[in-house]
């Protein structure tokens, strides 16, 4: 069928980092890139745009695969040590044709125009849904781990003396949280979303689509749980070295009171 008539067919591909990427300092190393407050973006020379986010994402609107291989190398050399999420890969094509009412058909977004406004829009909640994805992945371990700490209590009743690893795995818990919550502004509606219905329309369908909203509050939840878990467990073992703490002091006490005893 030709395109024409099935219609132009774009693709959006993004990719997720544990890192976060910090705008200011790749500025310098992509000359060629314009800058905004929630991205950096620019058009390769073979064609397509390349959106770069703060939050540890980049999505390829456009880029033929070996070019995404070629600048994802690019931002390797500029970011030394950068390293790979285990989830991290988010895919969605776009069908541009005339006359088309926003909306998603079977995975597919289709729209009538797809302007570079609209097409940051969806860059955005790609790279949204690829960073969701990386923090599912971390959340889930710390569920699995709280869990592991939660049997520990249940059959010794008690927790260790040393509570260091408690409380290096608390703060990990504490820097999850606050990184989830520093992207909660980046939910926010798009500049673009406000000048443009069709735009507008396209944020809320991705939005709905890739189900954002309630897979945020779902973190929320589970980091919560994680961490009321952990002050629990926290509790048991700070209480645990309390009690030791006073029975010394009591010891040494009657070990006092016997010495003075005794030399009388």
């Amino acid at each position: 069928m030709p395109e024409t008539i099935r219609g132009r067919i774009h693709s959006f591909f993004a990719t997720a980092f544990v890192e976060n990427l910090p705008l200011k300092e790749l500025a310098s190393a992509y000359p060629e890139a314009k800058r905004s407050p929630r991205d950096l973006w620019f058009q390769p020379a073979s064609g397509g745009t390349v959106f770069i986010y703060p939050f540890g994402a980049v999505v390829f609107y456009d880029v033929a695969p070996e070019v995404r291989a070629s600048e994802l190398n690019r931002l390797g050399l500029v970011r030394p040590g950068l390293t790979k999420a285990q989830v991290l890969n988010e895919e969605l094509s776009v069908r541009e044709m005339p006359d088309a009412r926003p909306d998603m058909e079977n995975g597919v977004l289709v729209v009538d125009v797809l302007s570079h406004e609209r097409a940051s829009v969806v860059a955005l909640t790609v790279a949204q849904s690829a960073a969701m994805d990386y923090y599912e992945s971390i959340v889930d371990q710390m569920f699995v781990t709280t869990d592991k700490l939660g049997e520990q209590l249940e059959k010794a009743g008690t927790m260790p003396m040393r509570t260091r690893h408690l409380h290096k795995f608390i703060g990990a818990t504490v820097g999850t949280r606050s990184e989830v919550l520093s992207i909660l502004h980046l939910l926010d509606k798009p500049d673009a979303a406000w000048d443009d219905p069709g735009a507008d329309r396209i944020y809320e369908k991705l939005r709905s689509e890739f189900d954002l909203v309630d897979r945020y509050q779902s973190l929320e939840l589970k980091l919560r749980a994680v961490q009321d878990t952990l002050e629990v467990i926290t509790d048991v073992a700070r209480d645990r070295r309390l009690f030791l703490l006073e029975a010394t002091v009591v010891l040494l006490i009657l070990f006092e009171i016997v010495l003075s005893l005794v030399r009388h």
